[in-house]
């Protein structure tokens, strides 16, 4: 009975045994370091307890009783191994709690990992998604007509179209080509942004695509507040500090000596004691261009053929010191008010204010007698559509051509008045707040084929070179010095300026070496009495042929000569008739008429206005021999 324990005592012994063979190292150092540090008596069972774990480790028997028995020990050797083990414990919560640590911030790296490749994955579908865009069918775009506008899907399919186009290439869509992608992409404009169908058209034969969708977005924008100092009265940095102490947000404009561009204001620009004493004029800054071009100087003689509502005048006058002579014509006289109120109001001396048709004024101010002419011509507004929105959808191609129409005459008109010969100037700068090529490259061009006159440079740092062709028609290559502002580059409002030296003050004559029938179709038929003419001497031509042939019949009749032919049933035939070729007039022959008829209206205009003077000469004199009358009636009563 008492061996049964024993044995009992010697396996629990053997499995102490082998969980201390495992972990001796550390447990031996463990109560070393402790019995050192508490110094009790129990080192000597230490070190025997090292000492026989050291024969035990030389011993390669594993089954020996006495070292069984040892291990089992005495009852001091078994509190030391509750000790032991109790330090065991505590060293296992510790290596427990950091292992819960170091795995919940594993999982919290792993988490994190998860997320950015889910949120990578979602970036590389998006990706996909966009890259295999697709145009809407027929039957999409039907559902869409019927329903209310998807604004922002509008937008998206805009944004989306003009990026592959971009890249056509390698994003386009199987079995489409470009045609299909650029008439979906003006049906968009047209729906999102109001444009009509015209002029989106024209937009998009002028601009590749990303370049008219920032265009677009540019037109949508309101343009930066500019004001112009006047230097008859002020300096830029006087103006500039007395504005800042009133409140004023501003900053000077680099690529001008005095404009000031306006952030905010806590005082109305247009009603401060300075604006109301003509310190400064309220002007955008593409108005700026068209005078620095001119470049006018002191002691000059200048028309600005369109002067309202006076910021170019008055810019002018500024650059002249009030010296020389200004005409400032309007044609209409509802805006002469504002253009004298401001001349007034600027310091303007130099300046006659005069009201007339523009192209007349070479009648009225003398042919040949300016030294510089400004015309900043009227024109369709399609560079200011961010002023005036209804131009998106009113400007039609009649409108645009009658615009033209009027600025080739207009243009003419200018160069007719300036002086080739003058020692200082000759020159025309023509400018309009238009985009389109039809209003300013095509005018420009017109002007080079009718008058002695080259381009030369505007004297401008930036902007963009003009057209030299555009669609079907091919311009002279010095246009290139022309300038064009975009908002979307320059923030600027849409502009055109071009500047013209006068050669000669006589016209070129059109030289004609083709047939005259080829003539007559080339002949450019501009103003509306010359197209009246030509149409009269076509009639005349036709009705003097008819009385001929007419003519020739009765003749015929009367002296039996006429010859036929008797054919089948006896009827009788007349010979056919040769039909007879219209010649028409060489543009020399039109020229010599058109300088006719304009020599004709100019004397009956002389002969009227003889007439007017003579008549106030007349009654000037009645008028004094009836004051002579009344006085010598006076004095006789006396």
């Amino acid at each position: 009975m008492g061996t049964i324990p024993a044995k009992k005592k010697k396996n629990a012994g053997n499995s102490i045994t082998k969980h201390k063979k495992e972990e001796a190292p550390i447990v031996n150092n463990k109560n070393i370091n402790d019995s050192f540090l508490s110094g009790d008596d129990d080192s000597e069972d230490v070190d025997e307890f090292v000492i026989s774990g050291e024969s035990s480790s030389d011993n390669s028997d594993d089954d020996n009783p006495l070292q069984d028995d040892f291990l089992a020990g005495s009852g001091t050797d078994n509190d030391d191994d509750d000790e032991e083990q109790g330090n065991k414990e505590s060293d296992s919560d510790d290596s427990d709690v950091s292992d819960i640590e170091r795995e919940s911030k594993a999982i919290d790296d792993e988490r994190a990992r998860q997320e950015k490749e889910a949120e990578k994955e979602l970036q590389i579908n998006i990706q996909e998604e966009s890259d295999e865009f697709r145009l809407p069918t027929q039957e999409e775009l039907e559902i869409e007509a019927v329903g209310p506008p998807d604004l922002s899907g509008l937008q998206r399919r805009i944004k989306e179209i003009v990026r592959v186009l971009s890249k056509f290439r390698s994003l386009k869509q199987e079995g489409t080509d470009r045609k299909d992608y650029t008439d979906q992409l003006q049906k968009d404009f047209s729906s999102y942004y109001g444009y009509n169908e015209f002029l989106i058209g024209m937009l998009m034969e002028m601009f590749q695509v990303v370049e008219l969708y920032e265009l677009i977005e540019a037109f949508e924008k309101t343009r930066p507040m500019f004001i112009r100092t006047n230097t008859l009265k002020t300096r830029r940095r006087d103006l500039a500090d007395t504005l800042l102490n009133r409140g004023v947000n501003l900053d000077p404009l680099k690529w001008s000596k005095v404009g000031l561009q306006i952030h905010d204001s806590q005082v109305p620009i247009g009603a401060t004691p300075e604006y109301m004493a003509g310190h400064y004029m309220l002007q955008s800054a593409s108005s700026f261009l068209p005078v620095m071009a001119l470049a006018p100087k002191e002691k000059e003689s200048i028309v600005d053929m369109a002067a309202a509502p006076g910021g170019k005048t008055t810019y002018i006058a500024s650059h002249m010191k009030n010296t020389g002579l200004l005409f400032a014509n309007e044609m209409k006289k509802q805006r002469l008010h504002s253009l004298s109120a401001n001349i007034s109001r600027m310091g303007v001396t130099n300046t006659v204010v005069i009201n007339y048709d523009g192209r007349e004024l070479p009648k009225i101010l003398g042919a040949n007698s300016r030294d510089r002419v400004l015309l900043d011509a009227p024109c369709s507004g399609t560079g200011v559509i961010s002023k005036d929105g209804s131009v998106k959808s009113s400007k039609s191609f009649e409108d645009i051509q009658k615009c033209a129409h009027l600025q080739q005459q207009l243009l003419l008109a200018a160069i007719d008045l300036v002086d080739a010969n003058s020692k200082t100037g000759g020159y025309v700068v023509y400018s309009t707040c238009s985009i389109m090529v039809m209003e300013n490259e095509a005018v420009v061009d017109y002007a080079l084929k009718k008058r002695n006159v080259k381009l030369v440079s505007c004297g401008l740092d930036f902007g963009e070179k003009g057209f030299v062709n555009f669609r079907q028609y091919q311009f002279h290559p010095s246009l290139t010095m022309t300038r064009r502002y975009y908002p979307h580059m320059h923030n600027l409002d849409g502009f055109f300026v071009a500047k013209l030296k006068k050669v000669s003050n006589t016209n070129p004559t059109p030289k004609s070496d083709v047939p005259s029938e080829i003539v007559g179709k080339d002949v450019d038929v501009s103003d509306e009495e010359d197209a009246d003419e030509l149409k009269s001497k076509k009639r005349q031509r036709e009705e003097d042929d008819k009385q001929q042939e007419n003519g020739d019949l009765s003749d015929t009749k009367k002296k039996g000569t006429r010859k036929t032919a008797i054919k089948e049933n006896g009827k009788e035939e007349s010979p056919p008739k040769k039909r007879k070729k219209r010649v028409f007039p060489s543009r020399e022959e039109v020229s010599k008429a058109r300088e006719e008829k304009r020599n004709m209206l100019r004397e009956e205009k002389r002969n009227k206005l003889n007439e007017e003077k003579r008549n106030m000469v007349k009654e000037g004199k009645k008028e004094g021999l009836r004051k002579k009358k009344v006085d010598g009636k006076k004095k006789g009563g006396k």
